[in-house]
């Protein structure tokens, strides 16, 4: 089903009405005002009602003399509250204006015929019709689309008219719904969704509950569409506030809704995510040599034993490898890899590019990695340990390569370097801890004597836990970040702060990052600084897919700031350091880009744990990229 923009079905965003009904009380005003909020809880449809009273009621009725109580109680509110049809007009385009979609409810056919001279891509209709045939009808041979309530129907009665409808060849979807305002928990049975799923047609629920976690959950159990009433205020007179969400209850509503709907997926494989592999990483076990291995021995279970971190192959293994022949000499120590089994991918001595390549290194592996290849410089991914470190104890030799050095993010005591915070102290630590990886760079310059000024490559920060940003306040973050800067001792060195992604992992959970993003606020930080950056192609192209960006123009657009670049391929938002080519990067017309406009920058591939299995997924980056770049 599609109600003007929006497509309603399974596992797509699911259709969040905001049910004004005639919680306006009559006043034109309030049902503006009822729209602006709305608009700003993130709905994506108001609708109203419509009814004519000389055709909807008895006369008996409508005299107010033998109806029961409640029906005159009813009827006094309704004409009392009744908009005129201008001003149902009126709200239709103002509605319109607010990008949210106008749908209004008619009770009998003359407002139906009124509502469409109005305007509306669906009718929805109210649980009271469910069994109108004649009204069902009309509202059929209009060809727009159906949605109905069920509230107050038996089975046989939803059974009937779900033939009924299907029989016209209606396009309708069912809200499953207990009309009753509140509905006690006890009476809702959420788990009538499964039953209404057997007709096949889009489902929803249509909530007059107290709260938002039923109608949260009405979303995980598979509802496409939600409809809950909305007030100003629950203690105004009229029959359905009470049983309404005020502004901040239908926000958090709408924000639970979205959060579902992402956690529901698309997909009903079980699926390793990027968090995940992080934790993976370090807390799972692999197998590992108990003893050094040569070449050519014969692999037996006694050979091996199971430890953490998980870097290699997993244990269940271990009884596989028996009898493989080792391809290679390994170390006591150290991990078995998949490659170990055949298909090892190992180093060129020589790599075509046409700029200078740097080979990402830790301290403790450069040597080893070095073994075999010889990049044009290296860059130091350094932990904070790592800026105690007695350097002459890993670096034994003056190299003929350059260098560069990746910042750590972590130092002691869990700080996070954020150079942008507004907490003064912590902004405080955070460029003393910064100064020391200046300082720890400049005494590695004897180790590599071709090298005029080394870089550093930094995360400056300006992360938060559990929510975005507020927009205003990034400015006073890039304006702490700057007055950071000029506090740092950068003499001897060139600081290169790196574009972000826009769901950073941290301590193996995400964050949300809120500067270094866009293009734009980069290219005015390095205007104002005089400082060019590192772009990380992969982060780029998350933030893009996230905020729907071009990821070509944006390149384009930092590649004059541009003095080095982090390669490796992306997917989705949060999906970074995937291995080049396994996701939906745009290189073809990347490299071009980075060639014709940035033919300086060095890169390195940043390809997530490439260092594993001596430097197996780095080796696999580079023959990917040689001679492209």
């Amino acid at each position: 089903m599609i109600i003007e923009h929006v497509e309603i079905g399974k596992n797509d965003k699911v259709f969040i009405i905001a049910e004004i009904g005639m919680n306006h009380n009559g006043i034109y005003e309030n049902a503006i005002k009822m729209i602006d909020q709305a608009s700003q809880m993130g709905v994506d449809c108001v609708k109203f009602q419509m009814r004519n009273l000389k055709e909807l009621y008895t006369q008996d009725a409508l005299d107010m003399t033998s109806s029961d109580l409640s029906t005159q109680y009813t009827m006094g509110l309704l004409e009392k509250f009744e908009l005129t049809f201008e001003q149902y007009k009126s709200i239709a385009q103002y509605a319109k204006s607010k990008n949210l979609i106008f749908m209004c409810t008619p009770w009998d056919k003359s407002s139906a015929d009124l509502i469409e001279k109005i305007g509306v891509p669906a009718f929805k209709t109210a649980s009271a019709d469910m069994t109108n045939f004649d009204l069902l009808e009309h509202l059929v041979n209009k060809n727009l689309p159906l949605i109905l309530s069920t509230g107050m129907s038996r089975k046989d009665e939803i059974d009937e008219t779900v033939e009924f409808l299907t029989k016209l060849d209606a396009n309708f979807a069912l809200l499953h719904c207990n009309s009753t305002y509140p509905a006690p928990f006890k009476d809702i049975n959420l788990r009538y969704l499964n039953r209404l799923e057997q007709y096949s047609i889009p489902i929803g629920y249509s909530g007059h509950e107290r709260g938002i976690a039923i109608s949260i959950a009405a979303v995980a159990m598979g509802a496409q569409i939600i409809e809950r009433h909305f007030t100003l205020d629950r203690n105004m007179e009229g029959p359905d506030h009470s049983a309404s969400l005020e502004y901040a209850d239908f926000k958090k509503l709408v924000d639970g809704i979205r959060e579902v709907e992402l956690s529901l997926g698309t997909s009903n494989d079980r699926i390793v995510t990027q968090g995940e592999l992080i934790n993976r990483e370090n807390l799972s076990k692999s197998i590992y040599a108990k003893s050094d291995i040569k070449e050519g021995e014969t692999f037996a279970k006694d050979m091996f034993e199971i430890k953490s971190p998980g870097q290699g192959l997993n244990p269940q293994y271990l009884n596989k490898i028996i009898g493989y022949k080792a391809i290679r000499d390994i170390k006591k120590g150290k991990a078995l890899f998949k490659s170990d089994l055949g298909g090892l991918i190992r180093a060129k001595k020589n790599y075509s590019f046409n700029r200078t390549w740097a080979l990402p290194v830790r301290f403790h592996d450069i040597n080893s990695l070095m073994e075999n290849t010889k990049p044009d410089s290296v860059e130091f991914h350094m932990s904070f340990k790592d800026i105690k470190e007695d350097l002459s104890r890993f670096l034994t030799q003056e190299y003929s390569c350059e260098y560069i050095v990746h910042a750590p993010e972590l130092f002691e005591d869990d700080h996070l370097l954020d150079l942008c915070t507004p907490n003064e102290e912590y902004r405080k630590l955070s460029i003393a801890h910064l100064q020391r990886v200046i300082d720890k760079t400049l005494t590695m310059k004897k180790y590599f004597p071709r090298t005029k000024i080394p870089q550093i490559v930094v995360h400056c920060g300006g992360f938060t836990k559990d929510e975005i940003m507020p927009f205003e306040d990034r400015d006073v973050h890039y304006a702490n970040l700057i007055d950071s800067v000029k506090q740092l001792n950068l003499d001897g060195i060139e600081l290169l702060p790196e574009n972000m992604a826009p769901f950073p992992w941290l301590f193996g959970g995400q964050r949300y990052q809120n500067i270094f993003i866009d293009a734009d606020e980069i290219i005015d930080f390095c205007n104002k600084t005089n400082l060019k950056i590192c772009q990380d192609i992969s982060h780029s192209h998350l933030a893009c897919n996230k905020f729907e960006w071009d990821h070509i123009e944006y390149t384009r657009k930092l590649a004059p700031y541009t003095a080095h670049y982090h390669i490796s391929d992306g997917t989705g938002v949060d999906g970074e350091g995937i291995q080049i080519g396994d996701g939906n990067v745009d290189f073809d017309n990347i490299y071009p880009i980075i060639n014709d406009l940035s033919p300086e920058a060095s890169f390195i591939p940043e390809v997530w744990q490439g260092h594993k299995n001596n430097g197996e997924g780095f080796w696999v980056s580079l023959e990917r990229m040689e001679n492209r770049i």
